[in-house]
């Protein structure tokens, strides 16, 4: 046994110079460094990001933007992501994006939501849900004929290829019979093996994907404002 002073005195004690070793950083404070082109030595899963709650879009271009700090050439293209009034059409996130490099977006989603009642109308939802699968296929295409292990020129446009891209909200498109799950199982099966392809959005578990992802992740809601009639907020929602 020992009191509390021994106890005090063995977590003074410098930890062994193996757990150093092993602590990433060596146990340093990590620093910024300049963002230079560089090419990841593991990328190449599949990765779903689905459920009712709040934070998948947020999730996947977390991701993005840690691939971009590394110097990773990410690419983000989005489906369906309209919004009530409340939402400004330019959002934080494309501002950011458009700051940072290697890193970039379009979005070929129509503004509102399908199925909503907002006004929008349902047929210029699925032509316009129908050219983001066709854009799809051509960035997967373009990474196909990239190499990915090659740093990627941070400035380049992602018909050059990239490491890392996300399909934001392809899911709630296929959800909603804008896209069938077959078009979304094609785009995974099109993709080459070292590209890390993250999709996301969908309520509904796109059970369709469990055999084809390498990572699933279900957002759940435990409470969310929006219940209590909160609206979008600027810097949170959008």
């Amino acid at each position: 046994m020992c009191d509390g002073a021994d106890r005090l005195r063995m977590s003074d004690d410098q930890p062994p110079e193996s757990a150093v070793e092993n602590t990433p950083g060596q146990g340093r404070t990590p620093e910024a460094e300049r963002i230079e082109p560089a090419a990841p030595e593991e990328f190449g899963l599949v990765q779903v990001w689905w459920g009712d709650g709040k934070g998948k879009t947020t999730a996947a271009l977390g991701m993005g933007m840690r691939a971009a700090g590394h110097g990773y050439r990410v690419h983000m293209l989005q489906f369906m992501k309209g919004g009530a009034s409340s939402v400004d059409a330019v959002r934080g996130e494309y501002n950011a994006m458009a700051a940072l490099p290697g890193i970039s977006y379009e979005n070929l989603g129509h503004y509102g939501w399908h199925g909503m009642a907002d006004g929008s109308d349902e047929a210029d939802h699925e032509a316009e849900a129908q050219a983001g699968l066709e854009r799809a296929r051509e960035l997967l295409d373009a990474a196909s004929d990239a190499d990915l292990d090659a740093p990627i020129d941070l400035d380049a446009p992602p018909e050059a290829g990239m490491h890392m891209l996300l399909l934001d909200e392809v899911l709630y498109a296929a959800d909603r019979g804008l896209l069938s799950e077959r078009d979304v199982l094609d785009l995974v099966d099109a993709k080459p093996d070292d590209l890390e392809l993250v999709l996301s959005g969908s309520h509904t578990e796109p059970a369709y994907l469990e055999d084809h992802a390498d990572l699933i992740t279900n957002v759940r809601k435990g409470k969310h404002p929006i219940d209590d009639g909160q609206r979008a907020r600027r810097g949170t929602e959008f």
